[in-house]
């Protein structure tokens, strides 16, 4: 789609300085700019890219003045900041990317699924008996959804997610490519001849709303009850989350964690990237965990920690500094040992 500066300059309330008719059909960087792509200054070290730049149409701060002449061919649109104008265009272009509807073909829609209005369905798709998707739901092509999941108003399934039976989906998530929520926890018994046996996993996975879910992401269902991720969680690319596990309300997980069944993780966390997280412990609310922890105990609210096992983050800093000086630790101890030079 193509927008002028004019129609541009209304959406974000700024001022035209050149073609209000200029058209625009793409975003781009400012040092990476090309005809046709509407870019910004926000950061003053990016100035001087805006006097080379081969964008059609820069947003810029109002009052901002050029110390040199500007590219013929470029149109400014003056706004008041600059950075949260350009937020609000991007916003806003992802929308477009997900503005569809219908049912394509070839999918197959169980005639005992019930749809919303405007929903889309994308090809090669499978939504099975019982499926609800509310108002403005979109399944884009490849997703397989599976008999009596719900999935919530204007929710966003990218290609390739597959959602296990009786799965629950709130309102407003996104879960890209890959993603796999529902499928059985890695539950076994010992049998008398040391055989693993598969323990049934009959509950479900709950996602409340506003939750994302990266890439390769995986969340298994509960042995019973529910595995629980709770409102405005965001998780990152390739994460495991087991069986009956429980993720708090805005807890933010970066990529390769993996979080064992039955543990209870807070609101409010950050926990970094490959983390490993124990099962049945609890994870209190506003922790931070830095990346490659391996927890093993309980922590309590509020707590910093790091290392493997991890341990309050100040005392790993010290133990390191410590750990660094064993080579020299152990020379001088070795000289102590062998006692002073006879010579």
């Amino acid at each position: 789609m193509q927008f002028t500066a004019a129609q541009i300059a209304e959406l974000l309330r700024g001022e035209v300085d050149g073609d209000p008719q200029v058209l625009v059909n793409d975003l781009a960087k400012i040092e990476e700019a090309r005809s046709g792509t509407l870019t910004f200054l926000a950061n003053p070290k990016y100035t001087e890219h805006l006097y080379t730049t081969g964008a059609s149409i820069a947003i810029v701060e109002s009052g901002f003045s050029a110390l040199q002449p500007l590219p013929k061919r470029l149109t400014l649109i003056r706004v008041k900041d600059p950075r949260a104008a350009f937020s609000e265009l991007l916003e806003r272009y992802d929308r477009l990317r997900y503005d569809r509807k219908g049912i394509e073909q070839p999918s197959y829609v169980s005639p005992k699924a019930t749809l919303g209005r405007d929903v889309y369905i994308g090809t090669f798709c499978h939504i099975g008996d019982g499926v609800v998707l509310e108002d403005g739901v979109k399944v884009f092509p490849g997703c397989m959804i599976g008999d009596g999941v719900r999935i919530g108003k204007g929710t966003v399934l990218n290609s390739g997610v597959k959602v296990y039976h009786n799965s629950v989906i709130g309102a407003g998530c996104v879960l890209h490519s890959g993603v796999v929520i529902g499928a059985d926890g890695f539950g076994f018994t010992v049998d008398e001849d040391g055989q693993s046996v598969k323990m049934p996993q009959v509950g479900n996975v709950v996602l409340e709303d506003h939750v994302e879910v990266g890439a390769n992401t995986t969340i298994d269902r509960a042995t019973l009850g529910s595995t629980i991720i709770r409102t405005g969680v965001k998780l990152d690319n390739l994460i495991q989350v087991g069986h009956n596990a429980e993720i708090g309300a805005h807890t933010v997980i970066a990529a390769q964690t993996g979080i064992a069944g039955s543990s209870k993780v807070g609101a409010h966390c950050l926990i970094g990237g490959q983390v490993g997280i124990a099962g049945h412990l609890v994870i209190g609310d506003r922790v931070r965990i830095a990346a490659q922890s391996g927890i093993a105990n309980n922590i309590p609210e509020g707590t910093t920690i790091q290392g493997s096992p991890a341990i309050p983050i100040g005392e790993f800093k010290r133990s390191y500094v410590g750990f660094r000086r064993l080579p020299d630790l152990a020379r001088r101890l070795d000289r102590l040992e062998k006692g002073p030079d006879t010579e």
